[in-house]
């Protein structure tokens, strides 16, 4: 596989269903190189990762895309903690705010990340920023479901007193009508259970 000049110092890091990643350097930043594993049958995930980043970037969605290739996408290495291990340790409405604006941001874009069921992970936190990866399997759709899909992860999890019949109205609400309004009164329910 063919890297730009540019990359040194490459090793192994984790291998997913679909990729496996490797860190470097590339001008002196840390990165993480995402590369296709030869056992998955996905076609185009990462060139559709790379478009996608490209956008979301825009908005402060994502590693920083770095450069990609026919074969490979660079961006710049996410450094901290899983969010599920912060969450369990902090009860931190802030950080969940940050999230779920985040997946409003997506749903605005109309654009749906399938991972936010089971996000285990796909969100790490550094010091208070949050940053989330993996868009491979990204897709463009008129009903994205970023904001329920993890309202429905906080619920399972239990990390909040979610399971009401309150909470499950809003949600409803929003998927029906995805404005500002329903939006903020999720955010309220969280903050105050």
């Amino acid at each position: 596989m063919e890297f730009p000049e540019k990359l040194k110092n490459v090793q192994y890091f984790a291998k997913g269903k679909r990729s496996i990643v490797y860190t470097g350097e590339y001008n002196k930043t840390k990165v993480a190189i995402k590369t296709k594993s030869p056992e998955s049958k996905a076609v185009d995930r990462l060139a559709n990762e790379a478009n996608y980043l490209r956008l979301l970037n825009k908005h402060k969605i994502g590693p920083k895309l770095i450069t990609s290739g026919k074969d490979y996408i660079i961006y710049k290495f996410v450094q901290g903690e899983l969010f599920i291990d912060y969450i369990k340790r902090n009860k931190d409405f802030e950080i969940i705010k940050k999230i779920l604006e985040q997946c409003r941001t997506l749903d605005k874009l109309k654009i749906n990340k399938l991972e936010f069921t089971h996000p285990i992970k796909h969100i790490f936190i550094e010091k208070n920023k949050i940053t989330i990866i993996d868009f491979e399997r990204c897709y463009k759709t008129n009903n994205p479901k970023n904001v329920t899909q993890f309202c429905q992860f906080l619920i399972n999890s239990d990390i909040f007193n979610l399971k009401n019949e309150k909470f499950k109205e809003i949600l409803i609400k929003y998927k029906k009508d995805q404005n500002n309004k329903n939006f903020k009164e999720i955010l309220k329910i969280i903050s105050s259970s």
